[in-house]
Order: C-alpha cells, then sequence, then structure tokens
C-alpha cells in the first residue's frame, strides 16, 4: 500500500471528496496524526484510505475551510484528479482572457 503526504496545494476533489466523507462534521485533535518527515519537521496530517493508497493530508486552516466549503457538483469528473490550486488558478487566468 502506498503512502501519500499531501499539501493543500496538492489536494484534490478526490481526496477532499473523501475527507469531507470521512469526517462529515470535520476533524479533530484525535483524529490527527503527528510525525516527522524527511527534513525532521513536525507534520500535523488526517489520514484517509483508498483501496491501494494512505494519504496523510496535512492540516491547515484552507483545509478546513475548503472541506466545509465543499461541494462534489462543482467538479467535472474529468477534474477529479487534478489539484484544486491548479484548477482556480486556470478559473482566474480564463476569467481574465
Amino acid at each position: 500500500m502506498k503512502r501519500i503526504i499531501v499539501d493543500y496545494r496538492k489536494l484534490t476533489p478526490e481526496i477532499l471528496s473523501l475527507l469531507v466523507e470521512k469526517y462529515p462534521d470535520g476533524y479533530d485533535d484525535d483524529h490527527v496524526i503527528t510525525f516527522k518527515n524527511a527534513k525532521n519537521e513536525l507534520v500535523e496530517a488526517v489520514e484517509v484510505r483508498t483501496e491501494d493508497t494512505i494519504y496523510l493530508v496535512k492540516v491547515s486552516s484552507r483545509l478546513e475551510v475548503s472541506m466545509a466549503n465543499f461541494d462534489e457538483d462543482d467538479y467535472e469528473e474529468a477534474d477529479f484528479n487534478e489539484p484544486i490550486s491548479e484548477m482556480l488558478d486556470k478559473r482566474k487566468m480564463d476569467e481574465e482572457e
């Protein structure tokens, strides 16, 4: 089973959907896992699993806001594996044109 650490900037609608499903009322301190990364920095994350992967999603205020405002209908199926931050950047560029 793969283990992947995911930062907010690389969060996809698919992973966010899994988080919202697992933590429908949000996560609390009991759900947070603390560990040291390769740079010996302390990292706090919440865990979500798929059939073949364990995602450790770094905890941040942006994550909490994204979970609270998530609506699966806001995303097309083709975009489900693309990082949300990149989709937002593309939308901004499209609006400016």
